[in-house]
Formats: C-alpha cells, sequence, structure tokens
C-alpha cells in the first residue's frame, strides 16, 4: 500500500526560510544533530533555515588577487553536500505531479558521490527504497555514507570520468522500467536546473551583500551535471553582463577539446555536455588540473601553520580553512582565482564560486596523494604547492565561448549524445533558446502550490 507524503519545504522556503513558520525553523535546527528525522528537509537551503548565506571571503594572502573570491558553502545542507537539494526537488516534483507515493516504486540516483548521497538520504527521509548507480572507483567515503543512509550501490566499471557507463546502465535497467523505478536523472531532468538557478542563485546574489561592489562580476562552477551552472542564469537576469565560468579537469577535457581521459575531481568532468546545460549562457571554459585540487586540499586541511608562517594569512584565518574543502571545492576556487585573473578584476568586484562538499569525504584522497608523493608533504612542499595551485593559477587553457561557433559546438555535442538516449532532436534545437530555459524555470509558479497541497498544513 502507498505511504503518506512526508513533508517538505516549496522552491520559496528553499529560497527563503523565513517563509516558515518559526516553530519549524526551529525544531528543523535543533534535529541537525538527528540525520534521520525527517524534518531535516526543512534545513535543505543555503541559509542554515535563517537568513544568511553560510559563505566566507578568502584571504588575498592565498589567492593572489585584488578581486574578492567568496565561496559559498554547502557543507550545512542536510547530508552534508548542496546536492541534496536538486536530489529533494526532483522528488517532490514527482510526489506532487505524478502522485508518487512511499512504497510506489524505488528511487534510481545516477551519480558519481554526492547527489547519489543526497539520493539515498532523501529516499530515507520521505520512506522509499533508494539505488544509487555510479562507477566503482570512488572514495571510499562515498559508498559508506549512501550505506549510512539504507541506499544500495549499483557499481559501473570505472572512475568519474567512465560516467557514461553509469548513464547507460541507467537507461537500461531502469529508465526502461518506469513501471518498477523513477529516476532522479540529474544530467537529464530540469528540477536539478530550477533549483539551482532560483535557490542557489539567489544564494549567490545574496551572498555579495556588503562586500565589494555588492554586484557579482563572475559566476564560476566545474559541471558535473551542470545544474550548479544555472545560478548564473539567475544572477544574469539581475546582472546582464555578469559571467558565467564552466571548469574541467585537464585530464578530462571534453567541453574544451573533445578530451576523454581519466582524472581525479569527484564529481565534475563527466565527459559530455549534459542536457541541462544551458551552454549559450556559458561565457568562459577553464581547465584545472585535478593534481592541483588534490594538493591544494592538502595545504588548507593539513598546512594552515605554513600559510600563516611563509604566506602571511592570518593564523586564524588559515586555520578556519581546515575541514572545509574537497577536490571539486578547491577546483571551483583555482577557477575563480584565473577569473579574477583573466578578467582583470579590482578589489571592489566579486567572484562567487561553490564549495559542494567538505573534507569528510576525501580522507582516502589525501592517503592516496601520500602514497603517490612518498610521504605526507613536508611544510616545504606544502609552501610551494601554495604558491603553485593559488598563487601561481595560470592564464593558459581558457576558451572564451562568446566566439563564432563556440557556444554551437557544444550544443552539437549535447544533441549528439541525448539522441542516443531517446530524446528528440527539436527538444534539444529548443534548447539553443533563452525562452526555453525561462518558460522551465516559471514552472516553479505552477509546482510551489502542487508541493504545498500534497504536503499538507504545515
Amino acid at each position: 500500500m502507498p505511504g503518506t507524503i512526508v513533508p517538505g519545504p516549496t522552491y520559496a522556503e528553499m529560497r527563503n526560510p523565513l517563509l516558515l513558520p518559526a516553530s519549524l525553523r526551529a525544531a528543523a535546527n535543533a534535529a541537525r544533530a538527528d540525520e534521520q528525522n525527517p524534518i531535516n528537509l526543512f534545513n535543505i537551503n543555503w541559509k542554515n533555515t535563517g537568513d544568511q548565506v553560510e559563505k566566507m571571503v578568502l584571504p588575498k594572502e592565498l589567492t593572489g588577487v585584488a578581486a574578492n573570491i567568496v565561496v559559498l558553502s554547502g557543507r550545512t545542507f542536510p547530508s552534508g553536500s548542496m546536492k541534496v537539494g536538486p536530489a529533494y526537488a526532483t522528488l517532490a516534483e514527482h510526489e506532487a505531479t505524478r502522485h508518487l507515493r512511499p512504497g510506489d516504486k524505488t528511487i534510481i540516483g545516477p551519480s558519481t558521490g554526492n547527489f547519489g548521497i543526497g539520493t539515498a538520504y532523501i529516499s530515507m527521509l520521505k520512506g522509499y527504497r533508494a539505488i544509487v548507480v555510479m562507477p566503482d572507483n570512488m572514495s571510499e567515503e562515498r559508498y559508506d555514507r549512501i550505506q549510512r543512509y539504507q541506499g544500495s550501490l549499483d557499481l559501473t566499471p570505472g572512475t568519474e570520468s567512465d560516467v557514461i557507463l553509469t548513464l547507460e546502465r541507467t537507461h537500461s535497467e531502469y529508465v526502461s522500467k518506469p513501471e518498477e523505478y523513477v529516476v532522479l536523472a540529474q544530467f537529464e531532468l530540469l528540477p536539478n536546473y530550477r533549483f539551482h538557478r532560483h535557490v542557489t542563485g539567489t544564494a549567490v546574489v545574496d551572498a555579495v551583500k556588503g562586500i565589494g561592489n555588492e554586484r557579482v562580476a563572475a559566476f564560476v562552477s566545474a559541471p558535473g551535471s551542470a545544474g550548479t551552472l544555472a545560478a548564473g542564469d539567475y544572477v544574469k537576469s539581475i546582472w546582464r553582463d555578469s559571467k558565467t565560468v564552466a571548469l574541467e579537469p585537464r585530464e578530462c577535457s571534453t567541453l574544451y577539446d573533445g578530451g576523454q581521459g581519466q582524472h581525479r575531481i569527484e564529481g565534475i568532468g563527466d565527459k559530455m555536455v549534459t542536457l541541462i546545460h544551458n551552454v549559450f549562457n556559458t561565457d568562459l571554459l577553464m581547465l584545472i588540473h585535478d593534481e592541483d585540487t588534490v594538493r591544494g586540499m592538502e595545504v588548507v586541511q593539513s598546512g594552515s601553520h605554513v600559510l600563516a608562517d611563509r604566506l602571511g594569512v592570518p593564523r586564524e584565518v588559515a586555520k578556519s580553512l581546515e575541514d572545509k574543502f574537497g577536490p571539486s571545492c578547491i577546483c571551483n576556487i583555482v577557477g575563480a582565482i584565473k577569473t579574477a585573473k583573466y578578467l582583470g578584476l579590482g578589489p571592489e568586484d566579486n567572484v562567487v564560486t561553490i564549495a559542494t562538499d567538505s573534507y569528510d569525504r576525501y580522507p582516502s584522497v589525501s592517503q592516496a596523494l601520500y602514497a603517490r608523493n612518498g610521504g605526507k608533504p613536508t611544510d616545504d612542499q606544502l609552501e610551494m604547492w601554495a604558491k603553485s595551485v593559488f598563487l601561481g593559477a595560470s592564464l593558459g587553457e581558457i576558451v572564451d565561448l562568446n566566439r563564432p561557433g563556440q557556444h554551437e559546438r557544444l550544443q552539437q555535442m549535447k544533441a549528439d549524445l541525448w539522441i542516443r538516449f531517446g530524446y528528440e532532436d527539436s527538444y534539444i534545437r529548443r534548447m539553443a533558446d533563452q525562452e526555453f530555459w525561462d518558460a522551465e524555470y516559471a514552472k516553479i509558479r505552477e509546482l510551489d502550490p502542487l508541493i504545498s497541497e500534497v504536503r499538507g498544513t504545515l
């Protein structure tokens, strides 16, 4: 027998938690220590269920640029990553529009980690069985957390760069059986886009209040599903001249030049133009070396004394960076620094990026770094890494996507892939027009009343 819907927030309430009753916000915050309490669904927001965005402004002794590098932190979302947001939004839309109820079907989450963790977590809170389809060579911490949230694993061969095999498995085994499964298809379903344009985009704008000129000169993010890049669409709706910057691993430069290699930056660089990537609104594309992201993570995790003593970062600031970043977070930070340099930004300008999760998913990545390095890095090595990764972020390997033919090239790559998975060419062609994305975004006005209706009175 189908179960009852476990209530959660609307898009508007995730965007602005103050729309929730004060008693509910207090109860949700009090439940953070009890991960299995379903009221944690109301903690899915960038603002700690209050009115202030969780963010940090990086010290300029570390970035080496005049512009302000502002980093939104996703670590305080339930399950420890902001990827829980689009997972929740996709499931909530199914409940509101397709009458899905607990016990009806099994939930499937294709992922390389964080979205899968979010899928397992949301499914656990809402009373669904979940299966996460992901590569078999990701960090052990990711598998452990999925299983802790009662999710099952369906592993496909390879690493981050082999996510296409995960996608193929998802379509052949699960999308093809809609009577049994609901697939929270992050690479292709529009709730992911809606969540990030509405919720993350607003947080990006709110994050620069009181900083510099209070405008966003650029929003920077490495695409996995490319959902996060939708925040740039919201920013552009306010400041049309703002730049949206996409990052890729140098070792898997698919968007840059069709490269298909292996890399170590978990959560990004998935060898495809995802269906939900609004490529015509992306302005710049940059490559980041995967080893730089791991070394940079190690610098901020274990080298706060080096940052203080040798780079001049205030000691308490250097210490506060510990436990905050995984490799994809460092990738975004390096990309933000490159962006500030490339655009020639000054002290009044703001570049905003995202820390999707935190270090708790990556101790095994540090251990692998130590093995490659012949042991833990010395202080001299940490200083060298800090200066090369952050201060030495180069202006090489950057593509201006506004040059003739670049957006069209990415759009054709998208069509070539997604037609294989049953999408009509006419549908994909519509994605070349901003009107398509604006219409999809506008559906929130219809969806929020439905989400409120099916959850009942709070």
